[in-house]
């Protein structure tokens, strides 16, 4: 058994609905003086000092004093599985270029497409490992990560095993971009579910598009999806990072978990998605690092929408694998509480990824993954701009 002690808090998303919408979103459940109790990878107590039963066997003690708990973090959005770096592009955009303008340069995704196709397979494993590892001295036990850096068939399937060796939930994001080698989207869409769609399928969970001006169109958009989702894949979609160009409507109406960034998304927008059951996937480390509009968390919220909150970490256009940061970010740009913050990257986000009835709370019946915050109040997590907040993982039960 693990017994986490004397903590001064432990902090846990309220209740066990998911996801969580409106006020729900900023209730917690909050106990001082605390322990948590695990057996193996479980959860099985979680309480007041003394409360605590007597003890049988042996009891690996981790002494939480000075400290609070939170459930381990859960990155629903990330793209990991890439080689190299871009950060000769951040130069010129810090000069002026825009991610588009770079894009059309053949720089942005296209110039990862190249460095990860350079890698195969051994070196993507080697990156995905060494990635997975930035984000859990950030607090995040699970992560999800897209493919979409290979743009082929043999790529796009290493990216999909590296992901989930490392423990990671795998994504096909097999529209990201239309490859080097082509110049036509419809006819890369005709290669992608032909050739890659069904070993894809076999080893990914979800499906995700990125539906904006010089990637997918609507139509397009909606034919890969359909495909993927006739293969058992859940659907998911980049939309509303830039322009509008239809991507709630099309995620509502195929029944996507959730569709992610939201930048640019309206009124009418933000409506659709209060009254969907599509989660809304807010992810400011990516509009800071492009200098682009905050997504409207806030609007989102009060209308009813679920929110859930994730790094997007890959080498372009967020190059940030700290979800304490977002969550700094969430409440100082989103206007979202410190609760709402961590409830959007704990069970709102363990939701997105199908797994909120394991993970994302500290609860008996969950899977012992839990963040000790290095202060007596646990909202350091979001109130340390950037700090080294977090002071111990213990990921399954295991520290």
């Amino acid at each position: 058994m693990l017994l986490i002690r004397d903590l001064a808090q432990v902090a846990t998303p309220a209740g066990r609905a998911a996801p969580l919408r409106g006020e729900a979103l900023g209730d917690i459940d909050l106990v001082e003086d605390a322990f948590v109790l695990c057996d193996g990878d479980t959860i099985t107590a979680v309480g007041r000092m003394r409360d605590l039963p007597s003890l049988d066997g042996d009891v690996l003690e981790v002494d939480g004093r000075g400290q609070c708990a939170v459930p381990g973090l859960v990155d629903c959005h990330t793209h990991a599985a890439f080689a190299g770096d871009r950060v000769d592009e951040f130069s010129l955009r810090a000069s002026g270029a825009g991610y588009e303008e770079l894009h059309a340069r053949g720089g942005g995704i296209l110039s990862t497409v190249r460095a990860t196709r350079a890698a195969g397979e051994d070196g993507l494993r080697a990156a995905v490992e060494r990635h997975r590892g930035w984000m859990l001295r950030h607090g995040t036990t699970t992560f999800e990560s897209k493919s979409g850096y290979g743009l082929d068939r043999d790529i796009e399937l290493a990216s999909l095993r590296a992901i989930r060796d490392a423990g990671g939930v795998p994504t096909w994001l097999g529209a990201h971009a239309v490859p080097p080698e082509l110049d036509d989207a419809d006819a890369y869409i005709d290669f992608a579910l032909a050739d890659v769609l069904p070993d894809a399928a076999r080893i990914a969970e979800a499906a995700d598009v990125f539906l904006e001006r010089g990637a997918f169109d609507a139509g397009q958009a909606r034919r890969y999806l359909t495909a993927c989702r006739d293969a058992g894949l859940v659907l998911r979609l980049h939309g509303d990072q830039f322009t509008e160009q239809g991507a709630i409507a099309l995620a509502i109406e195929l029944g996507a978990r959730s569709v992610d960034h939201l930048e640019a998304t309206g009124d009418e927008g933000i409506r659709a998605l209060a009254a969907s059951e599509v989660t809304a996937v807010v992810l400011p480390a990516s509009a800071l690092f492009l200098g682009r509009p905050m997504p409207p968390a806030r609007a989102l919220v009060d209308a009813g929408a679920a929110v859930a909150l994730a790094t997007d970490f890959n080498p372009g256009s967020a190059f940030c694998e700290s979800l304490p940061l977002c969550c700094s970010l969430a409440a100082t740009q989103l206007r979202l509480s410190p609760v709402e913050a961590l409830s959007a990257c704990t069970v709102n986000a363990a939701h997105v990824l199908g797994r909120a009835d394991r993970i994302g709370r500290l609860a008996p019946g969950h899977r012992a993954d839990v963040v000790l915050v290095g202060a007596t109040d646990w909202r350091h997590l979001a109130y340390h701009l950037g700090g080294d907040v977090v002071s111990r993982v213990i990921v399954g039960g295991v520290p």
